[in-house]
């Protein structure tokens, strides 16, 4: 059950893309593979340290929008939701936001699959909101989207501070569909019936997944 280091033959871990909407449960879905040991990359808090203080990303970021800045006399970086009113309506600016943070969040991504690459790791999970979007499934061994239900999706994303249904709908406007995300991943994580429904689908897809092979790694991340 536990993804722990092999011997023999080894060709670098199993890659799993883990993605899905906003309020789908991911995060949940995440701890749930941590819980069973399985190292877990996540990408949304890598763009936070990108665009916290004085992260790699802040100066590129706050040159090409420069009313998001914040300097507190002691460190710089990006007020996040300034950012988001802007991108979120402009796909345009969305875009060039994600040049600047993409290929930073790949050489971090890389970085850790190398790391668990030395350590002989069975499996690593990526965490990846947008991996559809951004084409990063083709970097991946398969992909597990997390799904919920639109009625119980919706109101667990409005409750959140600052969140409102023209906000939600702006995000989602960029996004593919739910519904699309599930029809192009290798495995749904549903979210609807509890978390422990959902912790029993994530241990049965670990103990499917170490059974399988690891291709991705040295094809498609240079290595």
């Amino acid at each position: 059950m536990s993804p722990s280091p092999i011997s023999g033959h080894y060709s670098g871990p199993l890659v799993l893309g883990l993605t899905g909407g906003i309020g789908m449960g991911k995060t949940w879905a995440a701890l749930a593979f941590r819980h069973f040991a399985v190292p877990v990359f996540d990408s949304d808090k890598s763009v936070h340290k990108l665009l916290g203080p004085n992260g790699a990303a802040v100066a590129a970021v706050i040159k090409k929008f420069p009313s998001v800045g914040v300097d507190n006399k002691t460190t710089v970086f990006v007020d996040r939701k300034k950012l988001g009113d802007i991108v979120f309506s402009d796909v345009k600016k969305l875009r060039a936001l994600e040049g600047i943070l993409h290929p930073l969040v790949e050489g971090m991504q890389k970085a850790f699959i190398a790391g668990h690459a030395r350590r002989r790791t069975r499996l690593v999970v990526l965490d990846v909101p947008l991996l559809f979007e951004t084409g990063g499934e083709t970097k991946t061994d398969y992909v597990a989207c997390v799904y919920a239900p639109q009625f119980v999706q919706r109101p667990r994303v409005l409750i959140r501070p600052g969140m409102s249904a023209a906000r939600l709908d702006a995000i989602e406007k960029n996004q593919f569909s739910p519904e699309l995300k599930c029809q192009l991943a290798d495995f749904v994580i549903s979210t609807r019936s509890g978390r422990g429904e959902s912790l029993r689908q994530v241990k049965g897809m670990i103990k499917l997944l170490n059974g399988l092979p690891a291709h991705v790694w040295g094809p498609a991340w240079g290595k």
